[in-house]
């Protein structure tokens, strides 16, 4: 699926092989273009980087005077 090949390449993997993924779809030409843009908003986010994990939930709102 494209979002598992977006999710690959967004942990640092080099590339996806897909061909089943696009040999047996019902539209190649359609698959070809979700797993294009897939990778390229994967690679996008990499570079991009992520916020670091914690360990427990921190609300990014203020939740002072809210009750």
């Amino acid at each position: 699926m494209a979002s598992d090949a977006a999710v690959a390449i967004e942990f640092g993997c080099g590339g996806v092989l897909m061909n089943a993924a696009i040999a047996e779809a019902r539209d190649p030409i359609k698959m070809t273009r979700a797993m294009k843009l897939a990778v390229e908003a994967g690679h996008l986010a990499y570079l991009a980087g992520r916020i670091p994990r914690k360990k427990y939930a921190d609300p990014s709102s203020p939740m002072g005077g809210l009750i």
